[in-house]
């Protein structure tokens, strides 16, 4: 049962679950869990692992430990953590500038699949979901976090600059109309809906 308490901590992230939780959950009485949880903290310490079980305000949290910091710090700053790809700085200022939008929609401007640079963006806590379109399936639309201000230095998303003064969207769309040609896709003047477009 110990495997199956760790599991749950680690799934349950930065919230953390309390005793109570946790004894629902796996049908334990609180003192088992609350055996089971200094059991593995004793574990953890007898192992030398690298991550540990707190309580925070009656919640169990699994975090790293403190003397590990550094390490941490340094992972954050690396050049390959730190930057974004080209493609998703693209479809970060799609989302900037349009926002709220779909991911059809995106795709429809970038003319290629985003779904992965999408879950890049959103792990990077860069982008959220803003709500859901209507129509068919109601898409999610994302917009942009409080953390994309952050990465960027705004103190609010009016203080973007101009879009024309960064990209031409006009030739962002004669590149996807030159690679639908490429590709031998005929193109319409209507835009796909969600319910015909590819997933």
């Amino acid at each position: 049962m110990k495997a199956v308490l760790e599991g749950l901590l680690f799934a349950a992230g930065e919230e953390g679950m309390s005793i109570k939780e946790l004894a629902d959950v796996t049908g334990l009485e609180k003192h088992e869990v609350e055996q089971c949880l200094h059991d593995l903290r004793v574990d953890y310490k007898e192992q030398q692992r690298g991550i540990q079980i707190v309580k925070v305000a009656q919640v169990y949290q699994m975090t790293t430990l403190p003397e590990h910091a550094p390490y941490f710090e340094k992972m954050a700053q690396a050049p390959n953590r730190s930057r974004l790809s080209r493609a998703a700085l693209e479809t970060l200022a799609i989302i900037a500038y349009r926002q709220p939008i779909t991911r059809v929609e995106i795709e429809e401007i970038r003319g290629v699949k985003s779904e992965r640079v999408l879950q890049v963006l959103s792990r990077k806590g860069l982008i959220r979901e803003a709500g859901r379109a209507e129509g068919a399936g109601r898409p999610i639309l994302y917009g942009t976090s409080k953390d994309f201000l952050d990465y960027f230095g705004l103190n609010d998303i009016e203080e973007l600059p101009p879009p024309e003064s960064i990209f031409d969207w006009q030739e962002w769309e004669q590149e996807r109309q030159d690679l639908f040609k490429r590709l031998g896709v005929e193109q319409t003047e209507e835009p796909e809906t969600d319910e015909g477009s590819p997933v």
